[in-house]
């Protein structure tokens, strides 16, 4: 596989290393100090902070720094909270345990009477991160163009970046398939098979077969580009990470299947032809909501007569999407820009208003993201002085950590969801 060199992040940082000072930042840290304080009593979790100690008990964060903490929360909210993690004004040994308990809670950590100043206190995302089409490619690149080698350190060897499918039981609740325990823990299983069932699946719910014209938005690193052309489909994967398409080319290459598999740079708007099945993996999170119709439009727009859609997204719940579609989130301004959770009722409804497809299958897997989000975590920290052999430094260390688990607690807690959903035209064999 190629190697490409690490986007070198030596004081990356910029502002970072400024904690907020002045009269005013001064009365936002005290307002911070007796809101983060208020939050916690009510939580089963500890935190240390010089002298005090408050919390129900349960997992536990040592503030090393807390008038640093306390002024960037009280200046940028969470972004700050993260942020201070960053700077390591705070710590947890069980970063992924304290931060579940957090985010089982994360529509009450502010009083409501407060809630309804959101608008005017939280930050709104940059312009620069709306993803329009001139604007989708660097947001894109920010994330994924980092380093194929970074990836390949933490990924199991399909170089999947999205939640793995694990051994479990899957029952029908009205017409639409769920995981009967979407948030317990899956059965424990190879990372590796978990991500070829979930590559499979999306394929048989797409009608993928021998014929098949399959377009892939977001391909990823190719391995579903592979396994689909392995069933004798004709693939298109379109993909606007310039280091994806060129590992993808790659991997294609390597498996003998350049004649029947195309990886194109092209923003999927731009997308022309006629196509027997669309599939798209974890994609639609960085579409985001203002262009939601579009993406659909666009899918309705190349889908075949008796053509199926098969899509898996991370989702949130709808009332906390609504509550949140304008807000400038920490994922947003260090790891994501400009990516938004739908909700699965926003894509239903997006769906049946503009285009002919309807929601006709779901599988709900929240359980097996926080499942494959430890895995790619552990295995992230055993290889860390690998990842500062690229060129990256301690505080990407820290703001990966970080990320991974903040991920991995909001499916831990019940607050995101992953699922794998199916649509076609009703009254066209669905």
């Amino acid at each position: 596989m190629t190697m490409t060199p690490a986007r070198p992040l030596v004081n990356h940082w910029p502002g970072l290393d400024v904690v907020p000072a002045g009269p005013r930042a001064a009365v936002s840290a005290r307002v911070a100090k007796r809101l983060f304080r208020a939050a916690i009593d009510r939580l089963d979790v500890t935190v240390l902070a010089g002298e005090e100690t408050f919390g129900r008990g349960g997992p536990v964060a040592v503030v090393h720094r807390p008038e640093e903490l306390y002024a960037r929360i009280g200046q940028h909210q969470l972004i700050g909270f993260g942020e201070a993690y960053l700077t390591g004004a705070w710590d947890a040994q069980d970063l992924g345990g304290f931060l579940t308990v957090l985010a089982a809670e994360v529509s009450d950590l502010v009083p409501q009477s407060l809630q309804r100043l959101r608008a005017a206190i939280v930050a709104r995302p940059p312009r620069g991160h709306r993803n329009s089409e001139a604007n989708t490619r660097d947001n894109i690149a920010h994330h994924y163009d980092l380093s194929n080698e970074l990836f390949q350190q933490f990924l199991d060897p399909t170089l999947s970046y999205s939640s793995a499918l694990f051994p479990g039981d899957v029952v029908d609740r009205g017409g639409l398939l769920q995981a009967s325990a979407p948030y317990d823990v899956p059965v424990a299983g190879d990372l590796h098979d978990a991500q070829a069932r979930k590559i499979e699946r999306l394929l048989d719910e797409a009608g993928v077969g021998a014929g098949t014209r399959l377009l892939e938005i977001g391909s990823g690193w190719g391995e579903l580009a592979v396994r689909a052309a392995r069933r004798g489909a004709t693939v298109r994967t379109i993909t606007l990470s310039a280091e994806q398409q060129a590992l993808a080319r790659e991997r294609v290459a390597a498996a003998g299947l350049s004649t029947l598999v195309s990886v194109d740079l092209c923003d999927y708007r731009a997308v022309e032809g006629s196509y027997d099945a669309v599939v798209s993996v974890e994609m639609i999170e960085a579409v985001g909501w203002e262009y939601w119709r579009t993406y659909f439009e666009t899918i309705d727009r190349v889908l075949a007569p008796g053509g199926r859609v098969a899509i898996q997204a991370i989702t949130m719940p709808h009332d906390r999407m609504l509550a949140t579609r304008r807000t400038y989130t920490w994922i947003n301004k260090y790891i994501f820009p400009g990516g938004f959770l739908p909700s699965v009722r926003a894509l239903d409804e997006v769906t049946s208003a503009h285009t002919g497809l309807s929601l006709t299958g779901r599988l709900s897997m929240g359980a097996h993201y926080a499942e494959t989000l430890r895995l790619w975590d552990e295995t992230f920290l055993a290889g860390s002085q690998r990842v500062l052999g690229l060129g990256f430094d301690e505080t990407f260390l820290r703001m990966w950590h970080f990320y991974l688990e903040y991920s991995r607690a909001g499916f831990a807690a019940g607050y995101l969801d992953v699922n794998q959903l199916t649509f076609a035209r009703l009254g066209e064999g669905a």
